[in-house]
């Protein structure tokens, strides 16, 4: 990066003023007490102090993502702020994508629906120079060095010329060249007229700043100022000691009460002569939501070419396998071999589910940083969770196709019309759907990918289990019969028995053991079809709903 500076245009500054911020968690220990600051418009301020001093806790208060148990948090006199940047510490942005890509979506899901594509491109095009990342727009953002990938986060938050940045450890485990450049960015970003505050370990950076925050480990305010004045104040020549000098304290209050003792007071923060920032997001249109996100995840799936050969390559070996496992003519109408049909139509039943669980079980929780993030500048979870739907459905419809079409053509079928093979199809499929909006919900309820592979085989022993092929459900005791109901393979798997013919194959086809299976078996295979599809959907939107409902709670404003 060099040191020149990029032509931009002014923004709104933002002014912050908190009173009497106080944070606590569920087990009562208090993480903030009593923090009561001002930011002037335009201004870089650091918060700093020892690890647990509550630094992130105090920035995620100012910006909005957490709620304080006391004290009130006002942006140019108003209790809302207009449009606000949070950059988290960790590059959440998806790193298949080149960066150019990866703003292009950024900007359509904040900008204003009526921005048209010309007006987005060049708004990443200027936003691309702003943080002198031009030469890398078409780099994947996992090839980009760390302090790139620093300013592309920043990027994302800078399309939409926010009043006020907040970032949270925005320097940690850069090297100390790209961490000064970086810090020169944020410099020139307060220099337009933007609002910068950002918590750091690094008490070096504060002397790039306008003003910093100084929190005690007790999660109490040591001072606020410039930090010439805190060099003063603590008897330092450089703040690199500030902790010591606060460790040494005899008591924990000491440089707080010695602070407040000493602290002039505060006018409010002044307003700019530019316009404020409007009072609350502009919010894009949940169709329009949708539709970018639907084309983001496209891409993201065809960019990664493992993921791709996966997600079609899975299916193709448990094809094979099934075509290697089942012998033909076990549905011919003269010799069936009713054993051998169960077993055929519970795997492919089984199949179609497997396929559906495992598209969706990856799908929340690699990316739930993303959805947090995209959460705060407004994106909504009914677009986001049918956008995932809208990518991994079709690629299920043409596996489970393939997988029907297959072991038709090699006999492993019963020979149906066009009719009820479509019958047999939308059975398969709305079995795949069913599990891929399971795994959505799974996905969505635990915090990474190795908690949903543990939760792969608890989710699919039940399905295999309590579906009725291995024991008939009317041979279940009391209490698996009622488990059935919940299996949504039982309804696919019934559903494609009763489409093949199971009950007139089992009884007329001349076979000793069709008649005392068919017993067993009961009505399982003599409802219509509609039902079992009617079942399957209910599925579809009874775990859609869940998904919805899980992230919902897990929206870090709601939780707070």
């Amino acid at each position: 990066m060099t040191t020149e500076q990029t032509t931009s245009p002014p923004r709104a500054g933002v002014g912050i003023a908190a009173q009497g911020l106080s944070q606590s968690v569920r087990s009562g220990r208090q993480i903030l007490t009593d923090i009561s600051v001002s930011i002037a418009p335009g201004e870089l301020v650091a918060i700093i102090g020892a690890s647990g001093a509550g630094k992130t806790t105090l920035l995620e208060i100012l910006s909005g993502v957490q709620r304080p148990v006391a004290g009130t948090v006002t942006y140019d006199g108003t209790t809302t702020a207009g449009t606000i940047g949070v950059v988290p510490q960790d590059d959440i942005i998806h790193s298949e994508l080149p960066l150019a890509r990866t703003l292009r979506y950024a900007a359509q899901l904040r900008l204003p629906s009526t921005t048209g594509p010309a007006e987005i491109s060049d708004r990443v095009a200027e936003v691309l120079a702003e943080l002198r990342l031009t030469d890398r727009a078409g780099t994947p953002v996992g090839l980009l060095s760390g302090g790139e990938r620093k300013r592309a986060s920043i990027a994302v938050e800078l399309l939409t010329r926010p009043g006020v940045f907040f970032l949270d450890e925005p320097t940690s485990g850069l090297d100390p060249a790209i961490a000064v450049e970086l810090l020169r960015a944020l410099r020139a970003l307060a220099d337009t007229g933007a609002t910068v505050v950002l918590t750091t370990h690094q008490v070096t950076d504060v002397d790039h700043c306008d003003r910093v925050v100084v929190l005690t480990r007790q999660g109490r305010l040591a001072f606020t100022g410039a930090p010439a004045a805190a060099r003063e104040f603590f008897g330092l020549r450089s703040l690199l000691e500030v902790h010591l000098r606060l460790d040494e304290a005899t008591q924990p209050a000491e440089w707080p009460d010695r602070f407040a003792e000493q602290r002039p007071a505060e006018p409010p923060p002044r307003s700019t002569d530019c316009d404020v920032a409007e009072t609350s997001p502009r919010r894009v249109g949940r169709l329009r939501q949708w539709a970018v996100l639907s084309a983001r995840n496209a891409e993201i799936v065809v960019r990664n070419r493992l993921t791709l050969a996966i997600l079609l390559g899975s299916p193709l070996m448990v094809l094979g396998m099934f075509a290697l496992l089942f012998r033909p003519g076990a549905f011919e109408p003269t010799r069936p071999s009713p054993t051998v049909t169960v077993m055929i139509l519970f795997w492919i039943a089984f199949g179609g589910f497997f396929f559906g669980l495992t598209y969706g079980l990856l799908q929340i929780c690699t990316e739930l940083p993303i959805l947090r993030r995209e959460r705060l500048a407004g994106v909504r979870l009914v677009p986001y969770l049918l956008a995932k739907v809208a990518v991994l459905l079709p690629l299920l419809a043409v596996v489970d196709l393939a997988l029907l079409g297959v072991l038709r053509g090699m006999d492993r079928l019963p020979p149906v019309g066009g009719a009820d093979f479509a019958a047999l199809y939308a059975t398969l499929l709305l079995s795949s759907a069913a599990a891929l909006a399971l795994g959505l919900l799974c996905s969505a309820a635990v915090s990474d990918a190795a908690q949903a592979t543990l939760m792969l085989p608890m989710l699919c022993f039940p399905q295999v289990l309590f579906v009725g092929a291995i024991l008939p459900v009317p041979a279940m005791a009391v209490g698996g019969q009622w488990l059935s109901y919940a299996m949504s393979n039982r309804w696919a798997f019934e559903g494609l028995g009763h489409t093949a013919g199971v009950e007139r194959l089992w009884r007329d086809g001349g076979s000793p053991l069709g008649p005392p299976l068919l017993a067993t078996y009961g009505d399982s295979f003599s409802r219509p079809v509609w039902i079992d599809w009617l079942v399957l959907g209910g599925f579809v939107l009874l775990f859609l709903g869940a998904a919805w409902a899980v992230l919902l709670r897990r929206d870090p404003r709601r939780a707070s």
